[in-house]
């Protein structure tokens, strides 16, 4: 199984912030398929984009400091961004050994509302998006291969 051009639509379309396309194509996904094709591309754009942001450091006052400006720019309800996961979920990506236990709808959300404001940082082009979604897409299909 690898990643579907849909699955990386998908995820470009809401990435680029054009929800109506995302809407539009999130109707059309095959929601079965998209469990292990989406879930993986949306987790492998998430470790390149942490590694990106924090690459080099393990400092966990960045983690929690950036955890809650994501959270301030996105959550306005306070409901959701679990902070405790996205600090733990930054941090294993960079490598430090944590301990959680994290149901699937949670590591999802939190990846793809990290990821979000990650991708929004660095300003990237239309073309810099494809080729971050590119790579994301190949470690995610590598990750499929080899389960």
């Amino acid at each position: 199984m690898a990643v579907t051009d849909q699955e990386v639509a998908v995820l470009r379309a809401h990435l680029a912030g054009d929800f109506e396309e995302y809407e539009r194509l999130w109707s059309q996904l095959d929601r079965e398929a998209a469990a292990k094709g989406y879930t993986a591309l949306i987790a492998a754009a998430f470790f390149e984009a942490v590694d990106r942001r924090f690459s080099g450091q393990l400092n966990n006052a960045d983690v929690v400091e950036y955890v809650g400006e994501v959270r301030a720019r996105f959550d306005e309800r306070g409901t959701e961004i679990d902070p405790t996961a996205a600090e733990l979920m930054i941090r294993a990506a960079l490598g430090d050994e944590v301990n959680a236990d994290l149901d699937d709808e949670t590591v999802i959300s939190t990846q793809l509302w990290v990821l979000t404001a990650l991708v929004l940082d660095e300003e990237l082009d239309g073309a810099a998006l494809d080729e971050f979604l590119a790579e994301a897409r190949k470690t995610a299909d590598g990750w499929l291969s080899n389960p």
